[in-house]
């Protein structure tokens, strides 16, 4: 009696067609072996193969027998991935193959597979079988299937049951199907994996095959010879989930002639799941293409590295010297750097720079005949195409506002390059890394695939870049010089800025854009309609200076509260849009003006923060109540520069507009010059006890000698001098550069640049006399522009002015500025006046009632010198509206 055949269990990997399937075991420390097994007694029709060979081979078996795919998806439907017991009835021995039953668990009972391909007519009974029970169990259900007019039997035309395959695209075709499709979602079956990241999909209801590669990730690859490591585990791991599955692909693009995606299945993403077990790693490029979850696929491959699973064993992850507070804050960004970088200011007060992580700015490619990169020229913002709009984008999104800062990491400094600091920076969940190179303003920085020195929104920037590049903007079209701005760079050119200050000083109030900040009241604007650079001096003040570093690395020492107001003005206005009205320009070519922000005036919030004084220039403007009100507001708080401030020794001027004019002539006798109508001068009366004052300090000297360098000097100090006469007088340090100092003779009014060993402590007994110099300045007058006439005036006040006894009266004061007229004691002649009638210096009016008389004279000296064309006037009259050609401003 024969033996009844041995039931074995296995799952179903595959169904190749409606009577034949792949069946594998359980895996053991590998890959599970498999076997094919037809169903015995029956025949399916048969599916079409793949063309392969020669034309003539081609022809057979390139179309379906109809209902061949209806019978194979039954079949698979009904057995894939399920646990299953089969028989092996018989094998063939010319080829190996074995024919059985199987069975699967449909509810509490198992179901012949046979019966139920047979039932559907979707297979019929094999011919020449030997009868048998089953084969007439077998044929009552055909018959029943006739009956019922089902699968094969069934009314409908044949030809209707019949796929029309594409097997293939060519490249081009598969480019433009990736185009066409980007984005969708498309229902399919996976027939064959290849490897673990890319397999070969029926799409359903087209019936169009491709070749599918995983966005984002690379998975180990079979290679002749031998796979990389975890290939088989890897593949059979995506075999065993998908493998004839029914699944979604997600179109995301196209390379290397196959279709790039992603698979979509209620289970979960396959990508993600091969990735958190170790099977596949991130690649960059790929996870360009990839349009969900990226954050996902990041996050399995870490816990993969943590884990140290598969690809990831002895993986150590790098150390991070990053405090969980300096990983990521809140800032105010106070300057954009080019495109790559910005300057923010925490919450503490601090000021950081921070490059944008994995971002690189636009680049101008090397001349090719120079073969020199503009880089480090100063003009990369306006020469480099697109490097200008992407400072303005950075600047008018990022200046002021305040922003989320996630450190990446630090770039240690190599070459000439110093330590930076990259950062994530966002501003309303937009990553301004992101949006300038989806603008295609930047480009994405490609790192090396171990390098995780990267920005935490890596895969972001990478996608920004492939949808720029697809779209051909910024620096990915064809014609990147058309953006290159011809900026005219008038800063420090005489001649240039003399041929602009018309336009300008038309213009009124013009938009500039505040790029560089070199001191409190110096600045560097772009003026975006004149298309032109020009320094900028804010009219009306004077600020502390910064410090600076010279050539060959000299450093000259700051004033007090010099750095505190480039801090202010940097915070008030740099890279903002400002209005500026230019007044006039120095003999260097700067431009002299006012400048105002949301309609505040710089100069008058300077004044108003105590960080710089209102120069007397500022009387003729319409800013003077405003600037002087303010300044004595910071005296009396005593901000800043006026924090050791006290009432001047002169007394304050309480003379009403309508009060007559005193006279009260004091007599002095001038002892420097210190510009066109500016001038020390010391008080007679005062000489002899000054004389004897100097004796007594001599006698003290000589009896005890200083010890030749021991004083340190301070700036404001007052200490002894000792003059080329070998004779000590009283001076107080202005400024200190290494063994260099610069001293004002307070009893004298003359400066001299000395060496620190020429000084000495002041015997305390020697402080307490006054200066006896003071400053005064020319009263009803104002100084030529003209270089040249300035000498002139120069000159005459040194030969009739300097070292002469005078008769001084104060007329007005401008904050602790002194005016006098000054009257020559012999020919009672009014010096000032005779300057203005030489032609020398032009009258200034006022409006006080008291000076009428006065005015009036000064008037008329000048009518006297423009009729006669003296000096400044010998080209007609300055004060004319043409007179701006010749380099004067009009009076007035």
């Amino acid at each position: 009696m024969a033996q009844p055949p041995q039931i074995h269990k296995g799952i179903i990997k595959q169904v190749l067609s409606g009577d034949s399937v792949v069946i594998r075991g359980q895996p053991k420390g590998g890959p599970p072996p498999e076997r094919i097994l037809g169903l015995s007694g029956i025949v399916a029709p048969r599916l079409a193969r793949k063309p392969q060979g020669t034309a003539e081979q081609q022809t057979s078996g390139m179309t379906d027998e109809p209902y061949a795919f209806e019978s194979r998806e039954f079949v698979r439907r009904l057995l894939i991935g399920k646990q299953v017991t089969f028989t092996v009835e018989y094998k063939v021995a010319t080829s190996g193959r074995e024919y059985g039953t199987v069975w699967v668990k449909q509810g509490d009972e198992n179901v012949n597979v046979k019966e139920q391909v047979i039932m559907e007519g979707l297979a019929v009974q094999r011919s020449g079988v030997k009868p048998s029970d089953e084969q007439m169990k077998l044929n009552e259900l055909e018959e029943f299937a006739k009956a019922s007019g089902k699968g094969k039997w069934s009314s409908d035309s044949p030809d209707k049951h019949v796929r029309q395959v594409l097997w293939s695209l060519e490249k081009s075709a598969a480019e433009q199907f990736a185009a066409r499709n980007q984005g969708k979602e498309i229902d399919g079956v996976i027939e064959f994996v290849r490897d673990a990241g890319t397999m070969r999909v029926e799409l359903l209801p087209s019936h169009q095959y491709i070749t599918l590669m995983l966005a984002g990730i690379k998975t180990p690859a079979f290679k002749q010879e031998a796979g990389e490591p975890f290939a088989e585990e890897a593949k059979f791991f995506v075999e065993s989930r998908l493998l004839q599955r029914d699944i979604k692909v997600l179109v995301e693009g196209f390379s290397n002639q196959n279709i790039v995606g992603s698979i979509l299945h209620p289970a979960g993403s396959i990508t993600e799941v091969l990735l958190r077990e170790g099977f596949a790693r991130c690649v960059d490029w790929s996870m360009a293409f990839v349009s969900r979850d990226r954050e996902k696929l990041r996050a399995a491959e870490k816990a993969a590295k943590d884990a140290q699973r598969r690809l990831w064993r002895g993986y150590v992850a790098p150390t991070v010297a990053i405090t969980t507070s300096e990983r990521e804050f809140t800032g105010k960004v106070v300057e954009v750097i080019n495109a790559d970088a910005v300057v923010i200011k925490k919450a503490d007060g601090d000021t950081k720079k921070f490059h944008l992580s994995s971002l690189r700015p636009p680049r101008k490619e090397k001349d090719e005949e120079t073969d020199v990169s503009p880089r480090g020229s100063g003009r990369m913002l306006y020469d480099v195409p697109y490097m200008f709009e992407a400072r303005e984008l950075l600047r008018k999104k990022l200046i002021g506002k305040k922003v989320n800062v996630v450190v990446d990491y630090v770039k240690p400094a190599e070459n000439t390059f110093p330590e930076r600091t990259c950062a994530t920076v966002s501003i309303g969940g937009i990553n301004v890394a992101e949006a300038l190179i989806s603008k295609g303003f930047a480009s994405a920085v490609r790192h090396r695939q171990d390098d995780e020195h990267r920005s935490s929104k890596y895969d972001d920037l990478l996608a920004a870049e492939l949808r720029a590049k697809k779209n051909m903007r910024g620096i990915h079209a064809k014609n990147k010089d058309a953006t290159v701005h011809r900026v005219a760079d008038i800063s420090g050119d005489h001649s240039k800025a003399k041929q602009f200050l018309p336009f300008l000083q038309r213009a009124g109030r013009s938009v500039a854009i505040v790029e560089f900040v070199a001191s409190g009241s110096r600045l560097r604007l772009y003026i975006p309609k004149e298309t032109c650079l020009i320094t900028f001096l804010l009219a009306g003040i004077s600020c502390p200076r910064v410090a600076q570093v010279g050539r060959g690395g000299h450093q000259t020492e700051g004033e007090p509260f010099g750095q505190d107001a480039l801090t202010f003005t940097k915070e008030f206005c740099l890279q903002h849009e400002v209005e500026v009205e230019v007044d006039s320009m120095d003999k260097a070519g700067n431009f002299i003006g006012w400048l105002f922000i949301e309609n505040r005036n710089l100069s008058v919030a300077l004044v108003q923060a105590g960080l710089a004084s209102v120069h007397f220039t500022a009387d003729r403007s319409k800013y003077a109540k405003e600037l002087y009100s303010n300044e004595d507001a910071a005296k009396a708080k005593k901000e800043k520069i006026w924090a050791n401030y006290e009432e001047t020794t002169v007394e304050e001027e309480t003379i009403s507009e309508d009060s007559e004019r005193q006279c009260e002539y004091q007599d002095v006798v001038v002892t420097e010059l210190s510009g066109p109508i500016s001038f020390w001068a010391q008080k007679i009366a005062t000489g002899p006890e000054l004389e004897e004052f100097m004796e007594q300090l001599r006698v003290e000297f000589e009896a005890n000698p200083p010890t030749a360098g021991a004083y340190k000097p301070k700036k404001g100090d007052i200490c002894a001098a000792q003059f080329s006469d070998n004779r000590w007088y009283r001076a107080q340090v202005e400024k200190v550069s290494g063994g260099q100092v610069q001293i004002l003779y307070i009893d004298f009014g003359n400066r001299e640049d000395t060496k620190t060993i020429n000084l000495a402590q002041l015997p305390a007994a020697y402080s307490k006399l006054p200066p006896q110099a003071t400053q005064y300045r020319l009263a009803f007058v104002a100084e030529p522009q003209d270089e040249d006439w300035i000498s002139e005036t120069m000159a005459s006040l040194n030969s009739d002015l300097l070292n002469r006894e005078m008769k001084l009266n104060v007329e007005y004061k401008n904050g602790t500025e002194i005016y006098v007229t000054a009257i020559d004691p012999e020919s009672q002649t009014d010096f000032g006046k005779s300057l203005v009638e030489s032609g020398l210096l032009l009258a200034e009016k006022r409006r006080e009632r008291r000076f009428t008389t006065l005015v009036e004279e000064y008037q008329a000296a000048q009518n006297k010198a423009k009729a006669n064309r003296c000096n400044i006037w010998q080209y007609g009259d300055i004060t004319a509206d043409t007179a701006i050609e010749f380099g004067y401003k009009k009076s007035s």
